[in-house]
């Protein structure tokens, strides 16, 4: 954007950098980070950790000591009401700040431009939009929550180079080596919540939790989202016995007892044979999840397919052929011609391991 130097670029820059420290911690808050800078020479940086303790700017703020005459370089707008911390915007305007620059407004309800405001009126120049973009990008999850009530929905699978998951007996470990597994605890350590179906929890009997030790959650576990309509879930589900939250969603909950009683929180939505998903989403917004992970088989990942509620597909690509008696990546029953499929815009290939990992946004269908 014109009007901003490359020292302002950098500085920025710096700024989000800092604030992808929180990728796995912040949660449910957005990743924050902050730079301030007076005379040429940085004198304070912070960034947001975690909800309910300090946010970015109180951080920088702490670091520089005397913040008086600085530019404050902001990833996100800052706040401007009373939550578990008091409003930074009041604390930059206390802290004698001469100017704020942020790359983004916040869209949360009780910021919105407020805290802009708040600086303005206390005679402080305000910029905003600079490397707006990657900031958005670093937070779409906690943007797609609040402008969308929906998490930002990530759908991973693991497939041969001929696009089988499974073996038609319904064998898939291991597909990938252990490096793309490992990449796969990140994806999970940077999730609000882990979905999938009754399929795979009775045929794998699955954790969905993060089990990296190198990589500090500061102890949370993404919260554990299954599908079941009429509650099948085995009681003695592996997940039902480990630390964080189950919470299973189904239209036929008489059995719903069983199962709280095993620790699950059980939720009816709309829905006949099938769960409403989208009537999912929402629920799992009001539970504050930013990110969603899908971990699920055929018949679940093409449902949110079809359905246009994926944002992220992440694809490991193991370089193996596995044949024709084997499950596919997605089940598509109604896909029969190819205006029916769904084209892919793939922003990034890279490998792990001996794998490729593939990420590509759905792009928009005949």
């Amino acid at each position: 954007m014109s009007g901003f130097t490359a020292n302002d670029h950098a500085h920025m820059a710096r700024a989000l950098e800092l604030a992808a420290r929180g990728r796995y911690t912040a949660h449910p808050n957005p990743m924050v980070g902050c730079v301030l800078v007076r005379d040429g020479e940085v004198v304070g940086e912070g960034w947001h950790e975690k909800t309910g303790e300090p946010h970015a700017e109180i951080n920088a703020l702490a670091d520089a000591g005397d913040a008086r005459g600085a530019t404050v370089y902001l990833t996100l707008e800052p706040c401007a009401h009373h939550g578990r911390t008091a409003p930074c915007a009041d604390a930059l305007v206390e802290a004698g700040v001469a100017e704020v620059v942020f790359a983004i407004a916040d869209p949360f309800d009780q910021v919105d431009g407020r805290g802009e405001q708040i600086l303005v009126a206390a005679g402080i120049p305000v910029k905003k939009g600079l490397m707006q973009e990657q900031a958005e990008a670093l937070n779409r999850g906690f943007l797609s929550r609040v402008r969308r009530g929906r998490p930002f929905v990530r759908l991973k699978i693991a497939a041969s180079l001929d696009g089988a998951t499974a073996m038609a007996s319904g064998e898939s470990q291991w597909i990938t080596g252990p490096a793309a597994r490992a990449d796969v605890q990140r994806l999970r350590a940077e999730a609000g919540a882990i979905l999938t179906g009754i399929g795979t929890v009775i045929a794998d009997d699955p954790s969905l939790t993060v089990r990296d030790p190198g990589i500090d959650t500061l102890g949370r576990q993404p919260l554990r989202a299954i599908i079941d309509s009429t509650l099948r879930m085995p009681r003695s589900s592996i997940m039902l016995s480990l630390e964080g939250e189950t919470v299973v969603y189904a239209t036929d909950v008489s059995a719903r007892g069983e199962l709280e009683a095993q620790g699950a929180t059980v939720v009816e939505v709309a829905g006949n044979a099938r769960v409403d998903l989208p009537s999912v989403l929402t629920d799992l917004g009001d539970r504050d999840v930013n990110v969603l992970l899908v971990e699920a088989g055929p018949t679940l990942s093409g449902a949110l397919l079809e359905a246009e509620l994926v944002d992220e597909l992440v694809i490991y690509q193991s370089p193996h052929i596995m044949g024709s008696e084997t499950r596919r990546m997605v089940a598509t029953p109604g896909w029969l011609q190819l205006a029916d499929r769904q084209p892919l815009d793939i922003v990034d290939v890279r490998r792990v391991g001996n794998d490729m990992r593939i990420t590509a946004r759905p792009g928009t269908r005949n």
